[in-house]
């Protein structure tokens, strides 16, 4: 698995009201993630998280609105998985117990090395993405946050409509869907003939095999899904 490309995908959210050190927090290790956004205060940080679901959070303790342990607690209570990282100048034991009590993962004494919070979430990476593999008919795997598709630890290339198709299935209500909704849903506003669809299908089983899409009696197709539905370890 690639670390790198693991951890660049990875959403994350700082929340610090020390605007200047916010900035040059981003500026240090911002540009090893495609998404890093900031708040400045623990109500922005919250309604930012509600909204997209950050990968990792990291806050300072001491804010306006609603301070840093609070909004962990608040974090952990909606998403439990989510890493939250505390930064702050405090060492002392009663906050330690107090982010000991929120669920905090890490706890980050000012000034730090900028280089250890980020190896911190090079290891958090590595979770969230064994957390979002699902197992398929073996050998197969499915990413549901990224929609990528593996054979063992080789990633399977699919089109971006075959990827759909698969993480369709896998949410749907036992894993089929009917031929008239799935050609509906991959081809909406289009007209499209059993035979397309056909042809779809057999494209995909080309690239990944015949057992993982089943075909239900000229009804619809079904999603082989074998095992734990969330991987320990991928």
């Amino acid at each position: 698995m690639d670390t790198v490309h693991t951890l660049s995908r990875m959403k994350i959210l700082l929340v610090e009201d020390e605007v200047m050190l916010a900035k040059l927090l981003k500026e240090a290790i911002g540009d090893a993630f495609d998404f890093f956004e900031l708040a400045y205060d623990g109500q922005e940080g919250l309604q930012k998280f509600r909204l997209h679901r950050h990968d990792a959070v990291i806050t300072d303790i001491t804010m306006p609105k609603m301070d840093g342990l609070e909004l962990a607690a608040k974090i952990k209570e909606e998403s439990p998985e989510t890493p939250v990282v505390i930064l702050s100048a405090y060492s002392d034991k009663e906050k330690l117990l107090g982010a000991i009590d929120a669920g905090v993962n890490k706890y980050f004494i000012k000034p730090f090395d900028p280089e250890a919070l980020l190896g911190y979430l090079k290891e958090a990476a590595l979770q969230v993405r064994k957390r979002s593999r699902v197992r398929l008919a073996d050998p197969f795997t499915y990413d549901l946050r990224y929609e990528q598709l593996f054979k063992g630890d080789r990633l399977v290339h699919l089109s971006r409509r075959e990827s759909r198709f698969v993480a369709m299935l896998y949410h749907a209500p036992n894993h089929y869907m009917s031929n008239e909704t799935i050609k509906a849903r991959l081809w909406e506003g289009e007209e499209v003939s059993d035979e397309r669809l056909r042809t779809f299908i057999k494209r995909l089983r080309q690239k990944s095999d015949k057992a993982l899409i089943e075909n239900v009696a000229r009804q619809g197709y079904m999603l082989k899904v074998e095992g734990d539905i969330i991987l320990k370890n991928v």
